[in-house]
């Protein structure tokens, strides 16, 4: 039986892996999420405004929550859209 090494691949074995998700307020060391800053927060929601789930973005549960929190209040004092047709 030929061995793993002998075999030649059209395409490379590596397309269908996907890359692990990381929190990334643990690896780069943020313990606030500054609500003022909407250049930050757009990057977790979606087009219409939508916050993106945990699944997506990959933070963990106690940063999703202040997250959520903190584009909740840049809604309220309306830096942030509540909704909305194109946001990007």
């Amino acid at each position: 039986m030929a061995s793993r090494q002998d075999i030649k691949f059209l395409t490379s074995v590596d397309i269908g892996e996907q890359r692990k998700k990381y929190c990334r307020f643990q690896r780069y060391g943020i313990k606030y999420i500054d609500y003022k800053d909407t250049a930050f927060l757009l990057g977790f929601i979606n087009e219409q405004g939508k916050l993106l789930p945990r699944r997506i973005t990959g933070n963990s549960l106690k940063y999703q929550r202040k997250v959520a929190t903190a584009v909740k209040r840049a809604r309220h004092i309306a830096l942030l859209p509540y909704v909305t047709d194109l946001l990007k």
